[in-house]
């Protein structure tokens, strides 16, 4: 017996435990097995926010019971109710800057200036009741500016409201001095200018990580549509060259037609391995190999080839970027270059792949496969030349500094 989800479709019954794996999706018919991804927790996504900005409501403490000494009436409740709305104001201010630092904006001015004469408003509210003592307000004031200001606006700010204790008692006299409190206007100031840069650097290093992952998935895509693009496009073009010629020779040599279609096979066999070794990342060119590869298919196309008989001593990763060098090269010599003879010459330093045909005109860019012969070359630190030949032809030059 089932039951019917109505996302998913039916889904198995049997006991809770074997469906604890299941977790339902809002695909329809899809079904997700294995544990659910953890998910983050409600307290540090929404509490620890109010936690952080609660902390510092013990300031308060002492205009709070200079506020509850006071004989009932209008001054103390009035005074009670800005208070608890002073520390609701500055907390609120705490969360709205966060959340805008987690966004990688800086807070709105107007709207930052808004919130910063609304607590000041609320602080000189606690002045009937609260007397001298609200300027412990003072120190939620200084750190609310550092969090809405820019640092250019918030540093004068900041050193306004911290000369106030210092100042009002001059005009006031049943205010007392308070240079202590000046101190910690000052300090309040510091931690949270701390906060608020640890918050900016982060999320831009959130940014950053999430940048990273984005090139390397994109350096990641590049790499296999190179590979499989010099893969495919060297082997279906053999094939296809083999293919033409095994039609020709059937009527006139059915032995010969008969090994190219083994050839055929042999290629095809070869292209798929390279595609599935390609996939699972492990891919590479040996320059024998390519070497052997070159002068079937050039043999097929009716091209004299000219060849290394050993390249022996060259050294990796050196000779993985000339074998790549010469697919490439051949590659577009049998399809585009209409030549009777390529050479191929390979050095310590050097791989050359020229002929003597028409050759495509070197353009800027070049095709898929240029381009990406030319990232591999940069890889190595390889300089990678193409062009016309002396008189006639093409050629491609792969160099190497010693």
């Amino acid at each position: 017996m089932t039951a019917t989800s109505p996302t998913t479709g039916p889904a198995p019954a049997g006991p809770a435990s074997a469906r604890a794996g299941l977790r339902q999706t809002n695909v329809p018919g899809m079904h997700t097995y294995g544990p659910g991804m953890p998910r983050p927790s409600r307290f540090f996504q929404r509490g620890f926010g109010w936690l952080l900005g609660a902390v510092w409501l013990f300031y308060l403490g002492q205009p709070l019971g200079t506020i509850l000494d006071r004989p009932n009436g209008f001054a103390k409740w009035f005074s009670l109710a800005a208070l608890v709305a002073f520390g609701l104001s500055y907390i609120l201010v705490f969360l709205w800057t966060r959340r805008v630092h987690m966004q990688q904006r800086q807070p709105p001015l107007r709207e930052g200036l808004a919130w910063l004469g609304a607590t000041l408003a609320l602080g000189l509210a606690m002045i009937p009741g609260a007397g001298g003592d609200w300027m412990v307000g003072l120190v939620y004031i200084a750190a609310s500016a550092i969090m809405v200001l820019p640092p250019r606006a918030a540093v004068p700010v900041v050193a306004v409201v911290a000369a106030q204790p210092l100042l009002l008692p001059m005009f006031v006299p049943s205010w007392r001095h308070e240079s202590g409190l000046f101190f910690s206007i000052v300090l309040a100031a510091f931690a949270m200018f701390g906060v608020t840069r640890m918050i900016d650097h982060n999320m831009r290093l959130t940014a950053a990580n999430k940048e990273i992952a984005r090139l390397a998935v994109a350096e990641e895509r590049a790499r296999a549509a190179r590979d499989l693009h010099d893969i495919l496009g060297h082997s279906l073009t053999v094939i296809a060259i083999k293919a033409e010629l095994a039609g020709r020779l059937l009527p006139v040599a059915p032995e010969r037609a008969e090994a190219e279609v083994n050839d055929l096979e042999k290629l095809a066999r070869q292209a798929l391995a390279d595609i599935r070794r390609t996939v699972g990342a492990y891919r590479e060119v040996c320059l024998d190999e390519e070497l052997a590869s070159a002068r079937s298919a050039l043999s097929a196309a009716g091209i004299e080839a000219r060849l290394p008989v050993s390249v022996a001593d060259i050294p990796e990763p050196r000779g993985t970027l000339f074998g790549w060098a010469i697919r490439e090269g051949v590659t577009n010599v049998v399809r585009h270059s209409g030549a009777t003879r390529c050479v191929i010459t390979v050095r310590p330093d050097q791989v050359e792949i020229a002929d003597n045909g028409r050759g495509p005109v070197a353009s800027e860019g070049g095709g898929s496969g240029l381009r990406g012969l030319r990232e591999r070359a940069s890889a190595h630190g390889a300089q990678l030349s193409v062009g016309r030949a002396e008189g006639s032809g093409f050629v491609l030059r792969v160099s190497v500094p010693a």
